[in-house]
């Protein structure tokens, strides 16, 4: 099994940044992805960011382009997510999520492994 913990959620102003971190332990895999997804209150679990672990290839969702950059740390197996220019529409739970593959998927049911989320909130 790989266990995933996710921190660095919180509460900041409008235009400000935070930074969400996420750490794989357990059976972590040599060939795989890591994303983040979000989920809002009243709305669905939609796809944030991934990056593809071998090749580092970042995929992104249109609302978060140029705001938004996910990164990796295979020393740690962790992945992380650069938060800037953060808007009230961000606020959401946002969740860690892994499995093995090469590409990045954007549906959230072709991923095993979960974290438990973060709570990231953004003031106007």
């Amino acid at each position: 099994q790989v266990q995933l913990v996710e921190s660095g959620g919180g509460l900041v102003q409008a235009g400000g940044s935070l930074r969400l971190s996420c750490a794989a332990s357990g059976r972590t895999f040599s060939f795989y992805v890591m994303s983040w997804f979000r989920q809002a209150p009243g709305k669905e679990r939609e796809f944030v960011a991934g990056i593809s672990w071998i090749a580092g290839r970042q995929v992104y969702a249109d609302s978060v382009k140029g705001r938004f950059t996910i990164s990796r740390d295979g020393a740690r197996n962790a992945v992380s997510l650069q938060m800037n220019s953060l808007k009230p529409e961000d606020t959401a739970i946002y969740y860690c999520a892994a499995d093995r593959g090469a590409t990045v998927p954007y549906h959230g049911s072709e991923y095993r492994y979960w974290g438990q989320g973060t709570q990231v909130t953004v003031s106007s």
